[in-house]
């Protein structure tokens, strides 16, 4: 097992826990001295930084939610002078104002190193070349994956998203070994591959795969995995909380360790807001530990997920991420019946003759029923044999079983969902605004 900051990655429970409180109380006197927002909120909920004594006062802290960083926009959650900040990423601000966040040198150093373990952790090695297909610019894919590589003493190609035919072509002739993309994205660079008389397990040279951005299951590993002869590694990150960086699979690929020196991590029941028992799937809360430009605290995710606290047979103690299962906010209420787009995926990509491309349609605001448009997969959509009753009513019935509820299933012919080369759009959400 490779390490980066092998002190930090191999510290045992109660160090850990001795180091989050020691920087949460700095970190509560920080942000309450220096942005209007906390000290605020802090005032309201009765809380002063002297009275955090133990890792458990910080579910005395007051919720920081994404509304707050759009109330706030542009600079309102800065805790620093913009001549201390070097750099700026920002959401799309497809459903309001963008998120922006701030980094100061030393949070971009922070962020970088936290990258680099990531590569170590998932079994990179110097002399190893990384493809980097995530999108640079104002997202933090790109730059992430690129900082961090390099301080791995990696070799970048900055590819960014796009240009397919370009990537394989880098791809072969460039002998990359790590491919860093969007798991839908990967799956589209096999396919292309394939039509493009490559066989991906021969004449590409890859070992390692970090894929994120965007949900996904273990079937959908397996087919990655199977299809470009590489071993699949699941990368956690948001943009307010630095970008990519923040959990990755080690080498066992046995959850997605968090470096616990970094974030304070709770799991909540979504709807309570109520701490959720040990090894109890809830919301993901963050509080960022250290960082100077915009800290956050106890920053409510909307993704769902079960975290570990046991020792890891890589050596980490840092707890795991056990996949993140979807979003509180992503639910689809069908029939009374709540219902994750992640559950149709790993019900999909379980049954033999499934394509890797499916879209769900939503076309009100409660449903009952669901309707799946699902691509067969090419051998057997050109087989003599096929027959689209049977494959349709298995998967009505794997989804009935699996969600409890009735799908519309629509079969389709190899190729006719648009391909992306980001992240994938899984939902399709056709509701008109009121």
């Amino acid at each position: 097992m490779a390490f980066f900051e092998p002190a930090l990655e191999r510290m045992r429970p109660a160090k850990i826990e001795a180091l989050q409180l020691e920087r949460l109380r700095k970190l509560v006197r920080y942000a309450s001295a220096r942005v209007p927002f906390y000290k605020a909120g802090l005032k309201r909920a009765k809380v002063s930084p002297e009275k955090i004594r133990k890792i458990e006062d910080v579910a005395r802290l007051p919720f920081t939610v994404k509304s707050d960083l759009r109330d706030n926009y542009p600079y309102g959650l800065l805790a620093v002078p913009l001549s201390e900040v070097v750099e700026f990423h920002a959401s799309s601000g497809t459903t309001g104002k963008p998120t922006v966040v701030g980094y100061t040198r030393r949070d971009r150093e922070t962020w970088t190193r936290m990258v680099a373990r990531c590569y170590a952790a998932s079994g990179a090695r110097k002399g190893d070349v990384v493809q980097n297909a995530y999108g640079y610019g104002l997202f933090t894919g790109g730059l992430g994956l690129h900082y961090g590589g390099q301080a791995m003493g990696l070799a970048v190609w900055p590819m960014s998203s796009g240009n397919t035919k370009r990537q394989l072509l880098f791809m072969k002739d460039m002998g990359t070994t790590i491919l860093a993309s969007t798991p839908s994205y990967a799956l589209y660079l096999a396919e292309v591959a394939k039509e493009g008389g490559y066989d991906p397990r021969k004449d590409f040279n890859l070992r390692i795969g970090i894929f994120g951005a965007e949900p996904w299951s273990e079937e959908v590993r397996d087919k990655v995995e199977a299809s470009l002869g590489l071993r699949a590694h699941d990368i956690y990150g948001l943009s307010e909380l630095y970008g990519p960086g923040v959990a990755i699979e080690c080498e066992e690929q046995e959850g997605l360790h968090l470096w616990a020196d970094e974030f304070l991590w709770e799991t909540i029941g979504p709807d309570t807001g109520e701490p959720t028992d040990p090894g109890e799937r809830g919301e993901l809360v963050f509080t960022m530990l250290t960082r100077e430009a915009m800290p956050l605290i106890r920053y409510r995710t909307r993704d769902l997920a079960r975290v570990d606290t046991e020792e890891c047979a890589c050596g980490r103690y840092h707890p795991r991420i056990m996949r993140v299962t979807g979003r509180s906010d992503d639910m689809l209420i069908i029939g009374g019946v709540n219902v994750f787009p992640s559950q149709v995926e790993d019900a999909l990509m379980r049954i033999p003759g499934v394509g890797e491309w499916y879209e769900i349609i939503v076309d009100r605001d409660i449903l009952d029923k669901l309707h799946v448009r699902v691509e067969v997969e090419p051998r057997v959509y050109d087989s003599p044999a096929f027959d689209p009753n049977v494959l349709q009513q298995t998967i009505t019935d794997e989804l009935r079983s699996v969600l409890t509820v009735f799908a519309r299933v629509e079969l389709l012919k190899p190729g006719t969902i648009t391909r992306t080369e980001g992240k994938a759009k899984r939902v399709v959400d056709l509701r008109k605004p009121a």
